[in-house]
């Protein structure tokens, strides 16, 4: 059962995020830019909402499936490998994308580094993991954002 607290705690982010054009004003994650992402639950088929912080690639948006540097990736990754039509809310703007996974290879590692690069406190999150690869996740508006 969800933590009746942690849904507070995120339905007040992302009223946070919603009035401050996808840029948090208080709290830990204040001026980060973050997004809500949307995805089909791999073992339930329901709605799943994912606070995350983004850089760009272009027209694109890149996440990282860091799960704060856990040894496993969080469970929105898997649910984007299954079924990779999501929506992706910025500020007051809501649009679908596609999710491609990127688990390895030179593109997969360039993004992490323009990521870090941007995020610098990424940067720790590698070393964190026990030696899992942190996954990239590109995400393509599928119509005009």
């Amino acid at each position: 059962m969800p933590d009746p607290s942690a849904n507070a705690w995120e339905d007040a982010l992302i009223a946070d995020i919603r009035a401050n054009n996808g840029r948090p004003s208080s709290g830990p994650l204040k001026g980060h830019p973050l997004m809500v992402m949307t995805s089909t639950g791999a073992k339930s088929g329901q709605p799943r909402r994912a606070i995350l912080t983004y850089s760009r690639d272009g027209d694109d948006y890149i996440v990282a499936g860091t799960k704060s540097g856990a040894p496993e990736d969080p469970l929105w990754v898997e649910n984007v490998r299954l079924t990779p039509g999501v929506t992706i809310e910025i500020g007051t703007r809501s649009f679908p994308a596609i999710a491609t996974v990127l688990a390895e290879g030179a593109e997969r590692d360039r993004l992490w580094d323009a990521h870090a690069t941007e995020l610098p406190w990424f940067a720790d999150y590698p070393a964190q993991t026990g030696g899992r690869i942190i996954p990239m996740i590109r995400l393509t508006p599928t119509e005009a954002a």
